[in-house]
């Protein structure tokens, strides 16, 4: 996931030089390509989140592992098909219906505020990423199969190979595909959702090579007769919905944001997508690691072992979450030059409003888990309501009435990601008694002192090791943004010792048994 996130960035980095404001290159003004870019994103994702995407893991992994651990593997495999087929067709249905329907979806819902360029740019690359939603539900469901086994290299790996798919496109499609002569394509920024489109199929490919060795069954038909499949089907509605409201926040944001200045698309998008790195590997890495060893614990009849467990990891979790939440707020300048040279003072705000949405959404993700692995997806689904409701008043209110612009909308996400997790917590606390029990929350106040003292080594380092507007080139902003990240990391580890959190007992092992490899070697 690490390798994933470096590689958007170099993606980001790559479009930006292309298509971004530079007066060098002969660029004025922000062109509505990237804009478009992005808003033709919005329809086939959001399609994708709702019939597919995390609906599909929290639901078929508890469900398939129950017949798995138990070591009924035709019932498995007769899940893993029905699901494949039943996810291919319905996706396909819509990515027709996306190709159809783009030009008044993108004119009335996605983003009315674009010139009549930028909308006929983006009802295009629409078209060509409505294939996105086929191809990404037959690799999810492959993806799940892997993650239920306990097998996550090919999982882990096929985002990465999406990524290189669409920086072919940025490389080498954008100037034209010519076959033996013959002009096919004449480029342009057209050329990164072919990409994009590639991409898909490659993380397909990849994604289905993890399941060599396995023995998967594959059958052509949809089995009703499996009650599994039946069951999967069952749950999968209510974590359906609840996607679908994230992403129709996406849409009502994107919405706001063309009706603002040029680029502000860009720019928001482009700082919730730096936001969800942190989130994305710790947050969504340790929970998709831990979730089926939860449900296994829950379908051995184990509760004590899965209280504790999900207590370990929720620990786990916030003690990663909170250095990484406020290093990124006091090195955001640097965060936002690797993906956009010299920086962009608007992004790195938008970011910054954000920071509070990454520790509370990285600790959300094993909340919400909790429940899944329960085989309960309407708890969160009832929490989704409230948040989701909040979420677009304070978009719309902070954004518009108050005049805050894209700032508004990203504390509207910061404020609905605290008052989430509270209530996803006292749910929790309620239906398991005594889970945050004294030492849970002892541990919590020493991570939170930690995590402060951390945060006043950064800011200090940042003084010394200021981002500056001359940082015109990746290598000469990375070595002094690495210095900061490791004295404040440095820091967080010792105060994490001294206050006795045990989180940190394992790092200093590991490091000590590397030391001791390279003493044995030298």
């Amino acid at each position: 996931m690490l390798l994933s996130s470096l590689l958007g960035f170099f993606r980001d980095r790559l479009l930006n030089a292309a298509y971004m404001p530079n007066e060098a290159a002969g660029i004025a003004g922000y062109p509505v390509g990237l804009d478009a870019y992005t808003a033709a994103f919005m329809v086939p994702d959001f399609m994708f989140a709702v019939l597919v995407s995390g609906a599909l893991s929290v639901t078929f992994i508890p469900v398939f592992n129950e017949r798995w651990v138990k070591g009924n593997k035709k019932s498995s495999w007769e899940i893993g098909s029905s699901m494949i087929n039943f996810m291919a067709l319905i996706t396909l249905v819509a990515s027709i219906l996306i190709m159809i329907f783009a030009d008044p979806l993108m004119r009335f819902v996605i983003a009315p505020g674009l010139s009549e360029s930028g909308h006929a740019l983006a009802v295009s690359m629409m078209r060509v990423i409505a294939i996105n939603p086929f191809i990404f539900s037959i690799a999810a469901v492959i993806a799940s199969i892997q993650q239920a086994v306990g097998r996550f290299t090919f999982y882990a790996l096929a985002p990465m190979i999406y990524n290189v798919g669409i920086i072919i496109g940025t490389v080498w499609f954008t100037d034209g595909i010519n076959i033996f002569g013959w002009q096919v394509f004449d480029g342009g920024i057209m050329g990164v959702a072919l990409g994009v489109a590639l991409g898909s199929v490659l993380q397909l490919l990849v994604s289905s090579v993890g399941l060599v060795g396995l023995g998967f069954d594959y059958d052509f038909k949809m089995n009703w007769r499996n009650k599994g499949f039946r069951k999967v089907l069952k749950l999968l509605p209510a974590r359906s919905v609840d996607q679908g409201m994230d992403y129709g926040v996406s849409l009502v944001e994107i919405n706001l944001a063309s009706r603002m200045a040029d680029g502000t698309i860009r720019a928001y998008q482009q700082a919730l997508t730096l936001h969800m790195m942190p989130i994305n590997l710790i947050g969504v890495a340790i929970s998709n690691a831990a979730f089926p060893k939860l449900t296994e614990r829950l379908g051995e009849g184990r509760d004590d072992l899965f209280r504790s467990d999900l207590r370990s990891i929720l620990r786990v979790i916030i003690w990663l979450a909170l250095p990484t939440a406020a290093i990124t707020f006091f090195t955001r300048g640097y965060v936002v030059h690797f993906i956009r040279n010299t920086g962009d003072p608007l992004m790195a705000g938008i970011l910054g409003a954000l920071c509070i949405a990454i520790l509370f959404r990285i600790v959300y993700h094993m909340a919400a888990r909790a429940f899944y692995a329960q085989q309960d997806t309407k708890t969160p689904l009832y929490i989704s309501f409230v948040s989701i409701a909040l979420n677009v008043v304070l978009a719309i209110v902070l954004s518009m009435t108050f005049s805050m612009g894209a700032y508004g909308l990203a504390w509207a996400q910061s404020i609905v990601a605290v008052v989430e997790v509270a209530i996803l917590f006292v749910v929790m606390e309620r239906r398991m008694p005594k889970l945050f029990n004294k030492a849970f929350v002892s541990a919590i106040w020493r991570m939170v002192v930690s995590a402060a003292v951390t945060s006043v080594v950064c800011y200090m380092a940042v003084l010394m090791l200021p981002f500056r507007e001359l940082d015109n080139s990746f290598y000469s902003a990375f070595p002094r943004f690495m210095v900061i990240v490791m004295v404040s990391f440095l820091t967080y580890g010792a105060m994490s010792k001294l206050v006795k959190l045990h989180e940190i007992d394992p790092v200093i092992a590991r490091i000590r048994q590397a030391l001791s490899r390279l003493d044995g070697r030298a």
